[in-house]
């Protein structure tokens, strides 16, 4: 949460120059080697899990997809009730996720036979998915979300809850580069502030405080990231944001307050800078 108010409260400084980082898409063939798919695309052999176990490979004619090979490989949770996670480094931005699902083992061809939680970035996206009662048996099944990544990971956590969870493929790609900005805080001779960075933000039609919270400087630092849909953070409207900067004694060193509409920002030329504000000690 620390890094959302500074998303918010640059929404109007969309004329600031530098370079937005965009990330190549990421498709995974879980369990399985390197595909090329119907449509030319490369699927990189399983990479990026944390534990689990590749199943072996089905013969079976899977419904509903051009792309046989995508589901009849899988990577399953180690054990019953365990958890198994993919991660992969992605530059700061807005992102579609793919997760791709057959049901192939005849012992969970049933409705409760298979039962897991689905996890992006921490938040549960997908509860009690149960892929037969979905799609049946020998059948394709894509879930796709939209998130938010501003800690350059993108995790993906699987929690069994009847029999192993497992997965088949997994499609990333972005949807909206976040560009950066780093606001570097010092005193008038250079020297960097340390201090704390105090945000508080309200919205009307939320009935009051959204966020709050405060980001430590590191040597001065603090990194902002830029975003045009904030409706990816369920923020809409009006709101009034209010920042603060204190030293380590609790002096009150810097202050602004701002009222925008993040839907009337427009990002599409900006990139990353750096931002230099000289305070006064106090």
């Amino acid at each position: 949460m620390k890094k959302l108010l500074s998303i918010l409260l640059l929404f109007g400084s969309a004329s600031l120059p530098a370079a937005a980082q965009n990330q190549l898409p990421i498709r995974v063939n879980c369990g399985g080697s390197n595909y090329t798919d119907s449509k030319g695309q490369l699927w990189k052999a399983d990479y990026g899990y944390d534990s689990g176990w590749a199943g072996t490979p089905v013969t079976a004619t899977i419904a509903g997809t051009a792309d046989q090979s995508l589901y009849r490989t899988g990577r399953y949770a180690q054990t019953l009730g365990s958890v198994m996670k993919y991660s992969f480094p992605v530059a700061p931005g807005s992102y579609h996720v793919n997760l791709y699902f057959a049901e192939t083992y005849p012992g969970a061809e049933k409705i409760g036979g298979r039962v897991f939680n689905i996890k992006l970035q921490g938040a549960t996206s997908f509860q009690n998915l149960d892929i037969f009662a979905a799609a049946g048996a020998n059948a394709a099944l894509v879930k796709g979300a939209d998130i938010l990544v501003t800690n350059g990971a993108l995790t993906i956590e699987l929690d069994s809850i009847v029999q192993v969870a497992k997965i088949d493929a997994i499609e990333i790609t972005q949807t909206l580069a976040m560009p950066q900005l780093n606001l570097n805080f010092v005193y008038p001779d250079g020297t960097p502030v340390a201090g704390t960075l105090n945000y508080n933000v309200t919205s009307g039609s939320a009935g009051g405080t959204v966020l709050a919270g405060n980001q430590p400087l590191n040597s001065g630092l603090v990194t902002c990231l830029l975003i045009s849909s904030p409706n990816l953070l369920g923020l809409v409207g009006t709101m009034n944001i209010n920042l603060s900067l204190t030293d380590t004694a609790g002096h009150s060193l810097w202050q602004i307050t701002l009222s925008l509409n993040p839907a009337t920002a427009n990002f599409t030329a900006v990139q990353s800078s750096t931002l230099q504000v000289i305070v006064q000690k106090q």
